[in-house]
């Protein structure tokens, strides 16, 4: 399985949701990046990802996007090949 990569902060409903599917749908280990305890890590999402909200996650070296990109990948059947790689 892909790693699985997540920028986030403490008190995100968003981020707690996309948390929940990537578990439902098998990953075991999620890095979490929290960016409102680290502000480089801010800057270094931002720039790496164009984006200023949380969730941004990524599957292996690919960038998801965020909570509603996420299930829009899930519904269109496209999570798990990405998450199995």
């Amino acid at each position: 399985m892909q790693a699985v990569k997540m920028f986030t902060t403490a008190v995100c409903p968003y981020c707690i949701r996309a948390k929940q599917l990537l578990k439902a749908r098998g990953v075991e280990q999620i890095e979490e990046i929290r960016i409102d305890q680290d502000p480089a890590a801010r800057t270094e999402m931002m720039e790496s990802t164009g984006r200023r909200t949380v969730p941004q996650i990524f599957i292996g070296t690919t960038h998801v996007g965020g909570c509603d990109d996420l299930m829009a990948l899930d519904a269109k059947g496209g999570l798990l090949p990405l998450l199995n790689g």
